[in-house]
């Protein structure tokens, strides 16, 4: 069997090379195309038949797809600031708004926590003669802290 990081290199190299996108892929597995992308960037486990459409896709073996049912070891940065431009703009806008976040939902909901276990998130493109926006809509469920 080759490691998780294998088949997400063996993932990117076929998707390249067939020319297709994750929206297609994601379209080809029934999920949504930020749930696919991130099971086959390593964060998300694939069942066998979420895996074999995936494979079928980008033509790739049944290492693969037995990759893609492998539980992962969640969150793929290293503990350092991230460098790559996209990546890092996101660790900008938590040390700028983190806290503003926390108080605002605190304030609403009590004290507690989104979840990033019961969640989604949606990107969208907001064409805009200015400049395209990107458009990020998070939606976790809320967990009070609780008191015993």
């Amino acid at each position: 069997m080759i490691s998780r990081d294998e088949a997400t290199e063996a993932i990117i190299a076929a998707k390249a090379m067939k020319k297709v996108t994750y929206a297609e892929i994601a379209k080809a597995v029934g999920k949504h195309p930020v749930w696919v992308t991130s099971a086959l960037l390593g964060q998300a486990t694939m069942t066998a038949e979420e895996a074999q459409k995936v494979v079928g896709v980008l033509g790739l073996g049944p290492d693969v797809a037995a990759a893609l049912q492998v539980y992962p070891t969640k969150g793929s940065l290293d503990a350092d600031v991230p460098v790559d431009p996209l990546i890092y703009r996101f660790h900008e806008i938590t040390q700028v708004y983190g806290t503003t976040l926390k108080a605002l939902i605190q304030e609403m909901f009590g004290d507690g926590i989104m979840s990033a276990i019961d969640f989604t998130m949606d990107i969208a493109k907001q064409e805009d003669p200015k400049g395209d926006r990107v458009v990020i809509t998070m939606n976790g469920k809320f967990l009070p802290y609780k008191k015993w």
